[in-house]
């Protein structure tokens, strides 16, 4: 039998990737719960498998008991997320899993969840069942990044995302921006929306652009993300596309206290949700915003701002990852926009983006990965 360092068989890395392939099955799907794979295997063989599809369907170990039968007994089940112990919109898991007769439980990572929390592992390993936890728990937690934001920090996890030229325009010297980057950039940003439970963007670009922000991928994609406008004085116009492009209520246009009151009473009257956030420095309190898109189950967040918007969010320490498309153009102009403005920092105090990965999409370079935190 080959093993790995610690005498682990190199078979538990083989069953635990199918878990994790199997969780990202349902990416954009399961919001505000995370995505969960699970693999039962007996005999060196996969015997059930499953994954959560989404907030009150069976969860992923459910599935894979299911789909196992008496199996089960005696096996190993391969599971990319602790098992709940608790009552949600679904019965608790852990007592199946006991009930099932399992043996062994490889568990990649636990659940930050304080209704879990070391819970569901407990209480397998008091009915005696050898459970072993930590196995590709990076990978585990990197695909659940928005969930454990969420359960961690109380706020969305935010992704900067930008499309720019070469040399760092993300619009020409009259404003221009349409389009930068070629028609599979375009389709894979449309996919980064679909993993989102919102896409934010800044009132100058709800203006100048008049976009829907809704996920378009050739197929009508089953969840409506909040499609969010920062826009302290309350202009955007009450016919926006983006409150007409789906259900009125999930856009959500957040103000500050000195908005305009009549502009307001427009926008609620079109059926948008307005927010009166506190006053954030000259605009609206991004982290009030948070909170409040948090409390309403929004685990990720896409933010598609211009440079004001997206320095604002940097600023805040609000921004967790990047997500940047690069265009094989070169526009110049002192006058052309940048992805961030604001004041800039000192080389020494930049931002720097840890984990980074590239790769060609069509014509132009989708570089990803997260902001270092320092604190």
């Amino acid at each position: 039998m080959n093993v790995l360092g610690g005498g682990r068989p190199v078979s538990d890395l083989v069953f635990m990737r199918r878990a994790l392939e199997l969780a990202e099955g349902a990416a954009g799907l399961t919001s505000p719960n995370p995505m969960v794979g699970a693999v039962v295997v007996r005999d060196s063989v996969i015997v059930g498998e499953g994954f959560h599809a989404g907030p009150g369907q069976p969860h992923a170990e459910i599935e894979a008991l299911r789909a196992a039968g008496g199996r089960a007994r005696g096996a190993t089940l391969y599971l990319s997320l602790e098992p709940c112990a608790h009552q949600g919109r679904t019965p608790p898991c852990a007592p199946a899993l006991v009930g099932a007769g399992l043996a062994r439980v490889v568990v990649a990572t636990g659940d930050p969840n304080p209704l879990v929390n070391g819970r569901g592992i407990e209480t397998l390993r008091r009915a005696g069942i050898a459970v072993e936890v930590g196995l590709l728990e990076a990978e585990a937690r990197t695909q659940n990044r928005g969930f454990f934001t969420w359960i961690i920090a109380r706020r969305p996890h935010v992704t900067l995302k930008t499309a720019m030229t070469l040399d760092g325009k993300i619009a020409d010297a009259h404003g221009g921006s349409r389009w930068i980057t070629g028609e599979a950039a375009r389709a894979e940003a449309h996919r980064l929306r679909s993993r989102a439970d919102a896409v934010v963007v800044g009132i100058g670009t709800a203006l100048a652009d008049d976009p829907e922000l809704t996920v378009r991928l050739g197929t009508p994609w089953p969840r409506e993300p909040y499609r969010v406008v920062v826009d302290s004085q309350a202009r955007l116009p009450a016919d926006a596309r983006l409150v007409r492009a789906g259900t009125p209520s999930r856009a959500v246009v957040a103000v500050g206290p000195r908005a305009d009151a009549r502009r307001a009473r427009a926008l609620e009257a079109a059926g948008a949700t307005v927010v009166e956030c506190p006053d954030g420095g000259g605009g609206v309190d991004l982290r009030h915003l948070l909170t409040w898109l948090a409390a309403r189950e929004v685990t990720s967040l896409l933010l598609e701002g211009g440079g004001g918007l997206n320095a604002g969010f940097i600023e805040s320490g609000l921004v967790d990852r990047v997500a940047v498309f690069v265009a094989p153009l070169v526009l110049g102009g002192r006058s052309a926009v940048t992805p961030v403005e604001g004041g800039g920092r000192a080389l020494k105090e930049a931002l720097r983006i840890v984990r980074a990965t590239s790769r060609w999409i069509g014509e132009d370079l989708l570089i990803e990965g997260d902001i270092e935190r320092r604190d």
